[in-house]
């Protein structure tokens, strides 16, 4: 399999949202309106991680790129948990992709504490065969729940996903003191808000 040219489309769907993500907080910039995005990051996922979920799934290569659905990633960092689901908005606004599934892992939380909201879209990208609709994974979480998951991932992959009882409870108390720092900072956005604008406009 030609991995690289197989993957091609996924790095422009990668470089292409991070383009316009950036592109919107500019604009709340511009308007001195409190931007709902922190930043962003995204990657395509490496190919060892591709074969590994496509054997735990029996996914077979022909259909990798129908059944795995976030080869392509990117992330979106909010300051607020209200910030989310103004992306969330901001995104099912949008002409330029449709949305193909949403999880909301904030009012659902996952076992571990992980929080997040997840997005599957397809988006249309301009090939030199023509336009391909490629599947890409959008997750949008707050600072907080960004740090956690950060630690959760690392941890997990040191212990190849089972991770001992100990921490896993440890885990589980730091994701439940994260949700709580969003929630304070949430009862003090404004004032937070408009100590940013106070910044900005020196």
């Amino acid at each position: 399999m030609n991995w690289e040219a197989l993957l091609a489309p996924y790095t422009q769907v990668v470089e292409e949202l991070k383009v316009k993500l950036k592109g919107m907080r500019a604009q709340f910039e511009y308007e001195s309106r409190h931007s709902p995005i922190e930043f962003i990051t995204g990657r395509v996922k490496p190919v060892q991680s591709i074969m590994e979920k496509a054997e735990s799934r029996r996914v077979p290569l022909n259909r990798i790129e129908q059944d795995i659905q976030d080869i392509a990633g990117v992330r979106v960092v909010c300051q607020f948990v209200d910030d989310i689901y103004t992306v969330v908005d901001m995104l099912r606004a949008r002409h330029d992709l449709e949305i193909i599934e949403e999880k909301d892992y904030i009012v659902e939380k996952k076992d571990s504490g992980y929080r997040s909201f997840h997005m599957i879209i397809e988006y249309p990208v301009g090939t030199i065969h023509g336009e391909k609709k490629v599947l890409a994974e959008i997750q949008i979480r707050t600072l907080a729940m960004n740090f956690w998951a950060t630690n959760e991932h690392s941890l997990n992959y040191k212990y190849k996903g089972s991770i001992p009882k100990e921490i896993k409870t440890r885990l589980q108390r730091a994701a439940e003191a994260a949700f709580k720092l969003d929630e304070e900072m949430s009862k003090i956005r404004n004032e937070v808000q408009e100590a940013q604008r106070i910044f900005h406009r020196k």
